[in-house]
């Protein structure tokens, strides 16, 4: 017990000699410090009159704080740099190789039954069905067979070379539409272009709202985009994601299932205030009910319209869908005016013939395709290139 007692003793007499030396420290080393200051006080350089007050009291002007980049030196994070995305011109044509090796089996197929030695009403029916089987539809189909026939008959040589020229200018007769494929994005009566970008949900909507962002920058645009599709709750994040990689503004709500209209009547206005020339209007396609969907959609353009005219409703479909894609189709051109079809995915398993089964369902014209994953793989759709791609 005695021992433990000497112990304690020891231990407090330790512990009170070395906070004494703690308390004592700091005194003397601040004094070590302000004569070191005053050594190098002493010794650098005179301050320049230009450092001095104007009164000549030798006051010196404080210098201003240095910044954050400043302080962190090289660990400051790099600053973002935004993309230079390329002009939408000859895209398709770059992309035409991607689009051949997914269509040319539907060609090549013609081609082989255009062939033959002998056409009889076998070989008529397995034409009609090779374009069936492409998405074409059961009446167009039936009008090509029927129009391929009638000029068998009348030009009766069938080379290789005569084939391929007859199948093409078929093709191309199908394809074509009198509508103009140019999109309306320029900046009338001193305010911006408003595109309006619908769609069911999964068709790669949004994606699409950002590609044609980067496609209009590409082409020396200013573009600001509206985020609202407020029921998907990471729709709004996607879309700025693709805006802030080009410079483009992102017009969104912070609040959950806000209104759609309120925040692209927002976008349309903060579009006029900084003079863009398109503002892209990304809205929602999973709603519950086709009423719903017509509500919302109606209301949406109505109110946008109160600031200016919608230039273009684009309708999204994914081209893998074939004819679930129609229907969905024919239910958004009953809700609003639609000016123009982005079919994506076209370089997948989408069969060519879905472009002119839509244009003549909905008599209007394809106007932008998605031919991949990148980027920059939104082009505008050229019938010739397209024909061209798929008989290879």
């Amino acid at each position: 017990m005695t021992a433990y007692i000497i112990l304690i003793v020891v231990i407090a007499v330790v512990a009170l000699g070395v906070g004494g030396t703690v308390l004592l420290r700091p005194r003397g080393m601040h004094g070590v410090r302000r004569g070191r200051a005053r050594e190098l006080d002493l010794t650098g350089p005179l301050p320049k009159a230009s450092d001095q007050g104007s009164s000549g009291t030798g006051t010196a002007t404080a210098a201003p704080p240095p910044t954050a980049a400043e302080l962190l030196g090289p660990f400051a994070p790099p600053q973002p740099t935004l993309e230079k995305p390329p002009p939408s011109a000859g895209r398709m044509v770059r992309l035409r190789a991607r689009l051949a090796r997914s269509q040319s089996g539907f060609g090549n197929a013609l081609l082989s039954l255009l062939s033959r030695d002998r056409l009889d009403d076998d070989t008529w029916d397995e034409i009609e069905e090779v374009l069936i089987t492409a998405d074409v539809g059961v009446t167009p189909a039936r009008q090509i067979t029927a129009d391929l026939r009638t000029k068998v008959k009348v030009e009766g040589t069938r080379t290789p070379q005569d084939v391929r020229a007859m199948l093409r200018g078929e093709l191309l007769a199908q394809v074509e539409t009198a509508a103009s494929r140019s999109l309306r994005t320029q900046r009338h009566e001193g305010r911006p272009a408003v595109v309006l970008v619908v769609g069911v949900n999964g068709t790669g909507k949004t994606t699409t709202c950002g590609k044609l962002a980067r496609s209009l920058v590409g082409d020396g645009q200013t573009v600001v985009l509206g985020a609202a599709d407020t029921f998907r709750a990471a729709a709004a994040d996607q879309l700025e994601t693709w805006g802030d990689r080009v410079g483009a503004k992102t017009v969104r709500s912070v609040k959950e299932q806000a209104d759609p209209a309120s925040v692209a009547f927002d976008a349309v206005s903060a579009g006029i205030e900084q003079e863009a020339d398109v503002v892209l209007i990304d809205t929602a396609g999973r709603l519950h009910t086709k009423n719903d969907l017509m509500d919302e959609l109606g209301k949406v353009k109505r109110v946008v319209e109160k600031r200016t005219s919608v230039d273009e409703v684009l309708l999204v479909l994914d081209a893998t869908t074939g004819q679930n894609g129609l229907r969905q189709a024919r239910v958004f051109a009953e809700v609003v005016d639609v000016t123009g079809i982005v079919l994506t995915k076209l370089d997948g398993t989408a069969k060519g013939g879905i472009v002119i089964a839509v244009q003549r369902e909905l008599g209007v014209p394809v106007k932008l395709v998605g031919l991949g994953e990148g980027p920059d793989d939104l082009a505008p759709f050229d019938p010739v290139t397209f024909v061209d791609a798929i008989l290879g």
